[in-house]
């Protein structure tokens, strides 16, 4: 029995679909929960910290040195990411 790329593509969008429209759909007021509002609040480094999910540990060790520097010096969440990123491409690109 030969694996369907159309199911996991169609399964991929589905989720990020639902990801997106969900929380628009059914959130209408103001989120009260403290416990919740914690939990949104670190979504965005749960998220810069699988963007940055490697083969070489080291490469990830290297990538979370540096994010923690830039984070430390004053930049944004975005351009940390995209600089851990990049660390982590032209790490593995040379160990691996």
């Amino acid at each position: 029995m030969k694996n369907n790329p159309y199911i996991y593509i169609f399964t991929a969008a589905l989720v990020s679909y639902l990801i997106r429209v969900l929380p628009l759909t059914l959130i209408r007021k103001p989120i009260k929960n403290k416990f919740l509002r914690s939990f949104l609040f670190y979504i965005p480094y749960v998220t810069l910290a699988v963007m940055t999910a490697t083969q070489s540990p080291i490469a990830g060790i290297i990538a979370l040195i540096a994010g923690i520097v830039f984070s430390y010096l004053g930049a944004g969440l975005f351009p940390v990411a995209c600089i851990c990123c990049l660390i982590v491409f032209i790490t593995e690109l040379f160990l691996v």
